[in-house]
């Protein structure tokens, strides 16, 4: 029987104000990609640790972790979070335009994860 636990659950950043920053992103996107990103996020859930394709640590910021996900029509969607208390806490969701994530995108997950850890 298959382990049916997630090991690591998902929970979304939440701003001060209660605001829910990557939930928020994830509702502008349409049907198709939030299924895709959906699932590469139970992926990582219920495998962690799990590696590439669908996850993999950024290695210059210590902490920050991205879920990989490949979108119709050649896009590319990532996820950014951050392990604390047990669980996965989505930091920033973004589109990808660039071969390299953009140090704005880096720097608004690490403000975040300062605040949760």
């Amino acid at each position: 029987m298959v382990d049916a636990e997630k090991r690591i659950p998902a929970v979304f950043y939440r701003t001060g104000k209660g605001s829910e920053p990557v939930r928020e992103w994830l509702k502008g996107l349409d049907r198709e990609d939030r299924r895709v990103i959906g699932e590469d996020i139970k992926t990582v859930e219920f495998g962690w640790p799990v590696g590439m394709p669908v996850c993999r640590p950024i290695s210059s910021h210590k902490g920050i972790w991205e879920v990989r996900s490949s979108l119709p029509k050649g896009r590319i969607a990532r996820v950014l979070f951050c392990i604390a208390e047990g669980q996965m806490v989505l930091l920033h969701g973004f589109v990808k335009k660039s071969q390299k994530t953009p140090k704005p995108d880096l720097d608004l997950a690490v403000r975040r994860m300062k605040e949760v850890n």
